[in-house]
């Protein structure tokens, strides 16, 4: 049975790709930093678990040290690790501000989420990770990786940072295949918080994304950047990539 290390998956998208992977037969060791958020998706992941099938919830930071340790050795005791998704990831200050004006401890501790936290939670994760038969990894992007919006300096150059993160681990661990997916707009509570007061009831819910990352995981696709979008378009016959 496949064993997968989740973050961030209280909310949004890491809480509809963990309901998705339980479905499939994963045991899952998923983590947020507040305790009731956490409890309430083992409650809801509980029944959508397998035979055999576990979960394990870690309250804590993924800035922290110690809770690396902890859902890396969470996931060894269920067997190993099969699967990193490195969802977890702030926003910053909002309204977002331009980067004339974005106050550096904010800008430290964006990078610290969104670009040290996946790094370290891997470097503790590949020991296991290569015993693995078909070890993967997914690091959550965005289109503010690669696109110049104004106020977005902070949270899309620490994302632009996460996709080379992604593609040099690719090309030292070749048995790993990393990906870097970036799910597009989605209505969840970070979109909100970049977009204060306007409303963003037009964006697509969270789980509309997961059948694209759910085949891609389960599927041949080497290492790379890729958009749920055009993965979503290639399981229909229509691939761009």
């Amino acid at each position: 049975m496949p064993i997968a290390i989740v973050t961030g998956a209280s909310q949004g998208l890491g809480r509809s790709v963990s309901i998705g992977l339980a479905r499939q037969g994963w045991s899952l060791v998923i983590d947020a930093r507040t305790p009731s958020d956490l409890s309430e998706v083992e409650a809801e992941l509980a029944p959508e678990l397998a035979d055999g099938a576990s979960v394990v919830a870690v309250v804590g930071d993924v800035t922290d040290a110690d809770h690396r340790r902890r859902l890396v050795a969470a996931a060894g005791a269920l067997g190993g690790i099969d699967l990193v998704i490195n969802n977890a990831s702030t926003l910053g200050v909002s309204p977002l501000p331009s980067l004339a004006a974005h106050p550096l401890a904010a800008l430290r501790r964006v990078y610290e989420v969104n670009v040290i936290a996946p790094v370290a939670l891997l470097q503790e994760a590949l020991a296991l990770l290569r015993r693995s038969p078909d070890p993967r990894v997914v690091n959550v992007t965005s289109d503010a990786a690669v696109e110049a919006y104004e106020g977005w300096g902070g949270y899309g150059s620490s994302k632009a940072a996460l996709d080379h993160v992604s593609a040099v681990l690719a090309a030292e661990e070749p048995t790993v295949r990393v990906w870097a997916v970036d799910p597009g707009d989605m209505r969840t509570k970070m979109h909100q918080d970049a977009f204060a007061g306007e409303d963003i009831s037009d964006r697509p819910e969270p789980d509309s994304v997961v059948p694209a990352l759910l085949d891609l995981v389960a599927g041949p696709r080497p290492s790379g950047r890729y958009r749920a979008a055009d993965l979503a378009l290639a399981s229909t016959g229509g691939d761009r990539s």
